[in-house]
């Protein structure tokens, strides 16, 4: 990072970063180059959760290339001025990398459901089995991640 005045490199100052934002976007790649999706996501012990219709582009880079890099911000704040070259951005950002795996059995696609709803929610939930394999769920073993703070 150039501005190492602005590197968050601390697990402790990164997960609560990902614990308030809303979107997490994950970038793939394929043979006709990069791919980005925005998701809605969950974040328990160095893994990202997601779900997914049973089809699409997504998926279909995953099965080929599980390497992938994610992007989350958070608290964002616009910072006005009377010049127009004098605006800025607060926020804090966590950028990381590392592999896609999907989940088959049962109870860990239901586990994984859980941790997404518990992230936007607070609560657990219970899944009839019949939702859940209506749907594809996957997660992201983080291998490395740091965030910035603009302030």
């Amino acid at each position: 990072m150039r501005r190492k005045d602005r590197e968050i490199t601390s697990r402790g100052e990164i997960e609560p970063i990902i614990n308030k934002a809303f979107v997490c976007r994950l970038a793939m790649a394929d043979e006709n180059g990069p791919y980005m999706v925005p998701l809605s996501f969950g974040y328990r012990e160095g893994s990202l959760y997601f779900h997914c219709a049973r089809e699409g582009k997504k998926l279909d880079i995953l099965k080929k290339n599980n390497r992938v890099c994610f992007e989350i911000d958070a608290d964002h704040e616009i910072v006005e001025s009377e010049k127009a070259c004098k605006w800025g951005m607060k926020y804090k950002s966590v950028i990381g990398f590392g592999n896609a795996f999907f989940i088959e059995d049962m109870e860990s696609k239901k586990r994984g459901l859980d941790i997404i709803m518990r992230h936007y929610s607070g609560r657990s939930f219970e899944f009839e089995e019949e939702e859940v394999n209506r749907v594809v769920i996957f997660k992201v073993e983080i291998e490395s991640m740091t965030g910035k703070e603009c302030k």
